[in-house]
């Protein structure tokens, strides 16, 4: 079983042991913390993580900064691949498109999938995220390539 993954597994069953889990992220990737993320789900090829609204989240007009949606994509997404990581092999994003469908507020949860990873696969693989509000209606969509190989 991919490391990662385990050790999700395993903090995850105990009472706070997602939100020591999160905090170990923002530890290892510290540009993460800006926005305090929460995993609630990790499986291979999908991730669950959620933020809350704050003062420093806010854009001019009072709403999530599209950055700080994007760096919500980023961590579900980078996760999701994380995870999904066959024994030997590797990824780093490629790039990312987004689209921003309405004023995000309240507190907001990420979804993200992907494919199965085959061992020696090389090229790029999407990671499909969506992002919704409290009410469950899509605020934010990206699709992040990730470039998949085996390791060296």
């Amino acid at each position: 079983m991919n490391p990662m993954l385990k050790t999700w597994r395993r903090l995850s069953a105990y009472p706070g042991g997602k939100r020591l889990f999160s905090k170990a992220v923002c530890l290892k990737a510290p540009y993460f913390s800006t926005i305090s993320p929460r995993f609630e789900e990790l499986d291979t090829g999908r991730a669950v993580v959620r933020i809350r609204e704050r003062r420093g989240l806010h854009n001019h007009i009072g709403t999530v900064h599209a950055i700080a949606l994007c760096n919500l994509a980023e961590v579900a997404g980078g996760l999701t691949s994380e995870v999904s990581m066959p024994r030997g092999m590797r990824w780093i994003p490629a790039g990312m498109t987004v689209r921003y469908l309405k004023a995000a507020k309240g507190v907001l949860t990420a979804h993200a999938q992907m494919r199965a990873i085959e061992v020696g696969e090389k090229g790029e693989v999407p990671v499909n995220v969506e992002v919704k509000n409290e009410a469950g209606e899509v605020v934010f969509t990206a699709e992040i390539m990730m470039h998949v190989s085996p390791a060296r």
